[in-house]
């Protein structure tokens, strides 16, 4: 379907949709998570890095079962968002973080995926004051422009100029992305542990999916 004009004839071209949330009543779900997760990682000290060895969000738990339905939750209203108003079936595929001082995740996207988002179970409170630069922001998640060098001749208040999108997220915060989205998650920065919930959502395939050809 091809995009119509505003009366002005101006379009607003290749948006990309990302939602921020915080799930209300999250603190006690949060602490029996917490908890579940750093058992699993006491027993596989690779949980983090070994993100593929198994499906955290397959795993019969009531605050697995409960995290399982606020993704889906979300994820509905991004499509109702996004213009999609017919069903849409999909896998989730999960796995837990616990970043500790001085981890982080390189910048990346989630091949294979059609969604990706990400749950924040606990969230340190105090950073290290550490020597040296201002401008660190431990604990952020930074989302970048999909089109690279858009911003390469922007101007002053042209809505391109800024090709990064940074957040700095609390313990209930949920966030869902496309999955083609480079994001790069910034170091901790602190003595407490930094735990999450990273999630893709990947189709089940109808041809009803397709789009209408114009």
């Amino acid at each position: 379907m091809k995009q119509k004009p505003d009366p002005n004839g101006f379009y607003q071209l290749w948006p990309t949709l990302l939602l921020r949330r915080e799930i209300p009543q999250a603190e006690m779900a949060n602490k029996v998570l917490a908890a579940e997760i750093e058992s699993l990682e006491s027993a596989r000290k690779d949980l983090t890095t070994d993100y593929l060895a198994e499906n955290f969000l397959d795993r019969d738990h009531p605050a697995i079962g409960w995290l399982r339905e606020c993704i889906n939750k979300s994820a509905i209203d991004y499509l109702r968002q996004a213009g999609i108003d017919y069903r849409v079936d999909w896998a989730m595929q999960g796995w837990a973080n616990v970043n500790r001082f001085g981890d982080y995740h390189d910048l990346h996207n989630h091949p294979h995926a059609w969604l990706s988002g990400t749950y924040y179970v606990a969230i340190p409170e105090k950073y290290e004051d550490l020597p040296g630069r201002k401008d660190r922001r431990p604990g952020a998640i930074s989302f970048y422009d999909p089109r690279p060098q858009a911003n390469m001749t922007a101007i002053r208040n042209d809505p391109q100029i800024e090709a990064e999108f940074t957040v700095q997220p609390k313990a209930g915060t949920i966030m869902i992305w496309p999955a083609f989205l480079h994001h790069f998650v910034h170091p901790n920065l602190s003595r407490e542990q930094r735990i999450s919930v990273s999630f893709n959502l990947v189709l089940k395939w109808s041809d009803s999916y397709l789009p209408t050809q114009n």
